[in-house]
């Protein structure tokens, strides 16, 4: 499983006192980044090969400013053309927040899904649960 250290910042607090629910998304999205690039090893936006299919987030307790949150990344299921990554925020030894992101192989010219290829395949099952 990778993990991912975050600091969360003042503005990302909402009236309540706690981390708002609409940065749980972005966190998720930044700790993704070792996943892209199996598939895009610079980030290049012009090489992209994934787009994002369904994104979910269940919270489970309140995150709050100024107290390190780590961001667990593992891939859950591996399909044809399709994978399911699995994203929990923790903090003080506690899972605030789990996210399930569905990532299609794509093919932007043609405007279609692509099978993952084995080498894809074989990096993935790198972080299978």
């Amino acid at each position: 499983m990778l993990a991912e250290k975050i600091m969360p910042r003042f503005s990302e607090t909402d009236v309540l006192g706690h981390i708002n629910n609409t940065v749980l998304p972005v966190w998720f999205e930044a700790a993704r980044a070792p996943i892209f690039k199996i598939f895009t090893p610079d980030l290049n936006p012009h090489n992209w090969k994934l787009i994002v299919a369904k994104v979910e987030v269940t919270f489970k307790g309140e995150l709050f400013y100024g107290q390190e949150v780590q961001i667990k990344t593992a891939i859950e299921k591996i399909g044809n053309s399709s994978f399911v990554i699995l994203q929990q925020a923790w903090q003080h030894n506690e899972c605030c927040a789990e996210g399930r992101t569905i990532m299609v192989r794509y093919d932007f010219e043609t405007k279609s899904s692509q099978a993952l290829s084995l080498v894809e395949r074989e990096a993935l099952e790198g972080h299978l649960l």
